[in-house]
């Protein structure tokens, strides 16, 4: 667990970040932001949640990574434990779905699409996380609440439960705005 003192250097820390690579903006305030770490515990991104009419969309910004693509979803558990990150538990499936955007049956709500890492190790990306406003947002904010892991490989879209995405390389729990 991080020391309350740490959480603001790291968010200002990953406010600076905002020079290499930046979320697009929005007119609505965020619903939630989490600070994305590394498996040492330094800040090198930062996500933001927003919720519109009946969508919610996920902005993410990140340093750091090798370029290329790299799987990234919601896990279950709000938790980021170093130096890998397996206290975010599995994927968010409220559901209980299959994994992955290619699976035939659908896939589940954790499953969001690569990330896109340019040689600069940068990225920057807004997805809609799939599912009506008010019950991904209940499921987001459950009591042991929701991180985002950024894995070192690409999902596959198909193989469950991981994607075959690899190692954890970050990770940043979604916090209620105030």
């Amino acid at each position: 667990m991080i020391h309350p003192a740490k959480v603001t250097l790291y968010l200002a820390s990953a406010l600076a970040l905002t020079a290499c690579a930046s979320v697009p903006e929005t007119q609505n305030d965020p619903v939630a932001t989490a600070v994305l770490l590394d498996n040492t515990g330094a800040p090198t991104g930062e996500a933001r949640l927003f919720a519109y009419d009946e969508t919610v969309e996920l902005a993410v910004t990140v340093q750091g990574l090798a370029p290329g693509e790299h799987g990234f979803h919601l896990h279950t558990t709000g938790r980021c434990a170093l130096p890998d990150f397996t206290s975010a538990g599995g994927h968010l499936n409220p559901s209980d779905e299959g994994h992955g955007l290619l699976d035939d049956d659908g896939s589940h709500m954790g499953d969001l699409p690569n990330l896109v890492v340019g040689a600069n190790g940068t990225a920057a990306t807004r997805v809609t996380i799939d599912g009506p406003r008010d019950y991904v947002l209940e499921s987001i904010f459950d009591d042991d609440g929701t991180a985002i892991v950024i894995h070192a490989k690409p999902d596959d879209g198909r193989t469950d439960p991981s994607g075959a995405a690899g190692p954890r390389e970050r990770c940043g729990v979604l916090e209620p705005a105030t």
